[in-house]
């Protein structure tokens, strides 16, 4: 299945429910119009969550995974690298790289889309121990 589809602003809400309960995932319809091919939703921070754990240790099996930054910024451990993922920048997140999205700003946004639109999430252990401090929200 591929269909057309313009989805605009106040056609679907921000919803909490998703993979992470600290995120608030606004869907985009992509899945449907592709046939589970591909999923694009708009992922930002839940106002009412700060940091504290984030998403822990995992990889994703997809085929691709790309994520947007649109506002504020994210931290995340690629393996054993501290990255800093700000608004404007894109990263391609290659199948399988142990991560951990470890600290957010209040006003965080990102565009994310992954293929399959089903992709599956696993637990990994560490791939270190030096993570760096969250920053507090004020």
């Amino acid at each position: 299945m591929n269909q057309h589809a313009v989805i605009k602003p106040g056609d679907t809400e921000y919803k909490g429910g998703g993979l992470r309960d600290f995120f608030l995932y606004r869907d985009l319809g992509i899945a449907d119009a592709t046939g589970g091919q591909v999923i694009c939703h708009l992922v930002k921070a839940n106002p009412d969550r700060p940091p504290e754990d984030g998403t822990g240790w995992h990889r994703h099996d997809c085929d691709f995974q790309i994520v947007i930054m649109m506002k504020g910024w994210a931290r995340f451990m690629y393996e054993d690298k501290p990255t800093l993922v700000s608004a404007g920048d894109v990263v391609h997140q290659r199948s399988g790289i142990a991560h951990y999205l470890f600290d957010y700003s209040p006003d965080m946004e990102y565009l994310e889309i992954v293929s399959p639109a089903d992709f599956k999430t696993v637990d990994m252990p560490p791939a270190t121990d030096k993570v760096p401090p969250v920053t507090p929200w004020k």
